[in-house]
């Protein structure tokens, strides 16, 4: 299947994210984990957080990003990357 995705600089956009294993619970288990590693992405390439929500297996936001910057994709591999690295061993 091919994804048709609007990349539109200083846009607004909507995303789910869901976890591979929708029975966990660990966006909530580890949410501070999850807000450091949105911290730090946000501190590298800006971008506004008009809704955000977190769910045990998921989590829905809204984000805004700078006048003419359209790259929402590397942000979400990024805070992906960086909140499973940063997940115990044990996870």
């Amino acid at each position: 299947m091919r994804y048709r995705r609007n990349y539109v600089g200083g846009g607004t956009y909507f995303f789910t994210v869901n976890l591979l294993n929708r029975n966990g619970a660990l966006l909530v288990k580890h949410i501070n984990l999850l807000r450091e590693s949105v911290r730090w992405v946000k501190q590298r390439q800006p971008f506004f957080i008009d809704a955000w929500v977190v769910l045990p297996d998921h989590l829905h936001a809204v984000l805004t990003l700078s006048e003419g910057d359209d790259d929402y994709s590397n942000r979400w591999r990024e805070i992906k990357k960086r909140f499973s690295k940063s997940l115990p061993k044990t996870e």
